[in-house]
């Protein structure tokens, strides 16, 4: 097995920046209240966040509101909707989307997901609505 070349592995201040960079577009996709851990707490968060956030979040062709919709679409196919609950609480908090487009959202998608996953779908975005309602009145 051949040797790592150190010219291809990036210096620490690299990966920090990368790291620092995530965490801020981490915090505006997922807000303040979002767990974080301290840098080397958690080698797997360290990487996330410089790779997820730092790399792929964080270009500027796209901005996050259209990131999410994108990713919103990938979870539901996927029938992640814990994940995918987290996602329109934060798209309605954010004031992303309002009730009605989440609404409109789901309604869109059920053709693309399936029947079988619409009540799930369903579900999780009502739930999530009414979370928001509930803080906002």
């Amino acid at each position: 097995m051949a040797e790592p070349d150190p010219d291809s592995t990036p210096a620490p201040e690299h990966d920090a920046a990368r790291r620092a960079r995530g965490l801020d577009v981490y915090r505006e996709v997922y807000g303040d209240d979002m767990i974080a851990f301290e840098p080397g707490q958690v080698e797997f968060f360290d990487q996330m966040l410089a790779n997820l956030f730092g790399d792929v979040w964080g270009r500027p062709a796209l901005p996050i509101p259209s990131r999410r919709l994108l990713v919103i679409g990938v979870l539901a196919a996927q029938a992640r909707f814990e994940t995918l609950g987290t996602q329109l609480a934060r798209t309605l908090d954010s004031g992303e989307l309002t009730v009605e487009q989440v609404r409109e959202t789901v309604i869109h998608l059920i053709p693309y997901v399936g029947y079988g996953s619409s009540s799930d779908l369903y579900r999780v975005s009502e739930t999530a609505i009414a979370a928001y309602l509930k803080g906002t009145t």
